[in-house]
């Protein structure tokens, strides 16, 4: 680096920093990034991604396995863990490489190396010139919360770092939390065979979605043959020579399960430590920075974006923030505050849950007068056309005005038919408008308009 200053450093190169960095590009600005690991961060490598490359081999195993109701034959299904956990491995080599190309393509000065506040706008990295900007974006990101006790131990337990590369596939697991990461690595040891139990704290899985469809979640995932339990307290754990077993309350009763791993999945710590913040005037708080409405900090020109700036901890929610930040640095007029309550979640076990909004709980909460629609899988055609008749789409709205509050879905494939509804509340769209849109038939998303219908007394097909 002939010249070590820059319009604007992002210390971070995960789907907010990235994102960051070349937007920041894209807008004339000389720019930075610093990155101690992996581009592309624990999105890519480590979390979103190559989990799902390895739900995809489990949703193609099991519908191996019900080959038979779909007119065809695939004796002797079988599956190779080494090549499933190399395929998913490949998927996050193959989008390191594309971010990589990305920045440079969009000519961000990439530095390897572990970053840290210098104070005065400079940037000291390990073993690198200090480099300086007036503005840093701080994309640290988070890392697994450990329960004390059950720290990774290379062996019995497992974050979900392990759990992506496993050295053998458990016949029997235990997973603690039922969140969208404990949920889905429990959906996919399941469907390869493990005897799968679920222990939740809360008093049901998937706690943050509509009560209603974690009780439709946890009827399907014990059907699967999952063991659920929920208002779980962990009490012990013995580690014994080829196994572990661990005690755990629940419902009034001690359950002793004795596994050969366990899972982890308890929410994530943000990574504030050793980052230089002790010298600036920024606040963290439950290892969280603390960040106005355009991720600025109490320290003049320090940012902070995504899982380090706090709930909810999503890739999409990191990258949009991104934007926001760096648009709002280089004085953009049209730059608006993320609204959290557009903001999307999927979880992609399965069935697959997916919600924006609030839930019909939240929502009376608040104090409105709701009005609630819903409509089943299986009485949709393109649903029982593909076997896949297991599922609802929940939409609440408000009485008075017609507003979307929210909706939550399950069932296959709503990961992606939650962003109908996404645009439809940033639209600021009523029940009017999404009565009057026409929705192509055969397909998923004519459960929506049903859903819609349902709500005011008016559902054609149910």
């Amino acid at each position: 680096m002939a010249d070590n200053s820059f319009d604007i450093i992002v210390i971070g190169g995960g789907p907010g920093g990235y994102v960051a960095a070349i937007r920041a590009a894209q807008l004339g600005m000389n720019t930075a990034l610093v990155e101690r690991e992996h581009l592309g961060g624990i999105c890519l490598n480590w979390g979103c991604i190559p989990t799902k490359a390895l739900l995809r081999s489990a949703e193609v195993y099991r519908n191996m396995q019900h080959a038979e109701s779909y007119g065809l034959a695939a004796p002797g299904a079988s599956f190779d863990l080494a090549k499933i956990v190399a395929r998913s491995r490949g998927v996050s080599a193959q989008l390191q490489g594309g971010v990589k190309h990305l920045l440079k393509k969009n000519k961000v000065t990439v530095i390897d190396g572990t970053a840290k506040l210098a104070g005065g706008g400079k940037v000291a990295i390990e073993g690198k010139p200090t480099i300086s900007a007036p503005h840093i974006i701080l994309a640290t990101g988070a890392r697994a919360r450990i329960l004390p006790g059950f720290e990774p131990d290379g062996k019995f337990i497992w974050t979900y770092k392990e759990a992506l590369v496993p050295d053998t596939m458990p016949k029997r697991l235990l997973v603690i939390g039922s969140g969208a990461i404990g949920i889905e690595f429990a959906s996919f040891f399941n469907t390869l065979g493990a005897q799968v139990t679920v222990a939740e704290a809360m008093d049901r899985v998937l706690p943050v979605e509509d009560a209603e469809i974690s009780a439709m979640a946890q009827k399907s995932f014990e059907k699967q043959g999952m063991k659920i339990l929920v208002g779980a307290n962990i009490k012990g754990l013995k580690k014994n020579a080829a196994d572990v077993t661990v005690t755990i309350e629940a419902g009034g009763k001690a359950h002793e399960v004795t596994v050969d791993r366990i899972i982890t999945a308890i929410g994530i710590v943000g990574n504030v430590e050793n980052i230089g913040l002790e010298a600036t005037k920024a606040k963290v708080e439950r290892t969280h920075v603390i960040t106005d409405a355009y991720c600025r900090t109490g320290e003049p020109g320090l940012y902070a974006i995504g899982d380090i700036a706090g709930a909810p901890w999503l890739a999409h929610k990191a990258s949009h923030e991104a934007v926001i930040c760096v648009e709002k640095i280089k004085g953009l007029a049209d730059v608006h505050p993320l609204d959290m309550r557009k903001i999307p979640g999927c979880t992609y076990c399965h069935p697959q849950v997916a919600s924006v909004g609030l839930s019909e709980a939240k929502a009376k909460e608040k104090g409105y007068t709701v009005k609630v629609g819903r409509f089943p899988f299986m009485a949709n055609g393109k649903a029982i056309a593909l076997g896949e008749t297991e599922g609802m789409v929940k939409t609440v709205f408000d009485a008075k005005t017609g507003e979307l509050l929210g909706a939550h879905m399950i069932g296959a494939e709503v990961t992606e038919m939650i962003q109908g509804y996404v645009v439809a509340k940033t639209l600021e769209t009523t029940e009017a408008e999404l009565m009057h849109t026409v929705f192509a038939h055969p397909t998923l998303s004519e459960m929506m308009h049903e859903s819609v219908l349902d709500a005011y007394g008016r559902a054609v097909h149910f």
